[in-house]
């Protein structure tokens, strides 16, 4: 095969260079993903001294709606899916639609199309009010429950 053309060379096989280049990115998302899971999964957040505070909760007492992602991270990298919903719902949530949306777009790589997440105005606000609701809810004596 010629190298720089991409036409069969003489053998008459043509290589799928495209289709590997095309998921480069993908697997090197992936990659980087697969990192940093394993890296909060090998290192306890419940110790202290291993990650910073979050500076809302340090300086103001309230739970930001990151607060408790990481521990959420580690009990779902260990397979504790109710300590990890108990510590950030939104974050599991956010690991399983990043799972979606990664298979989603390897599938359309390697089909040769582009991926398009087309998320208006009221997508956005959707998503921005049901983290403001999260975060004042769980901020909130009766939503307590909700606490990492």
């Amino acid at each position: 095969m010629d190298v720089e053309s991409g036409k069969p060379g003489r053998t008459g096989i043509t290589q799928p260079r495209g289709a590997v280049l095309r998921l480069a990115v993908p697997a090197g998302v992936l990659a980087a993903v697969a990192g940093a899971f394993a890296y909060v999964g090998s290192v306890d957040p419940y110790e202290p001294g291993h990650y910073p505070v979050c500076p809302l909760l340090r300086f103001t007492g309230v739970y930001c709606p990151g607060c408790g992602g990481l521990r959420s991270a580690h009990a779902f990298v260990h397979g504790d899916l109710t300590a990890a919903l108990h510590a950030n719902a939104p974050a599991v949530l956010a690991y399983l639609g990043f799972a979606v949306l990664w298979t989603v777009w390897v599938i359309r790589a390697a089909r040769g199309r582009p991926v398009r997440i087309d998320l208006g105005p009221v997508h956005l606000w959707t998503l921005g009010t049901l983290l403001l609701v999260f975060t004042v809810v769980r901020n909130l004596p009766f939503g307590g429950w909700l606490l990492p």
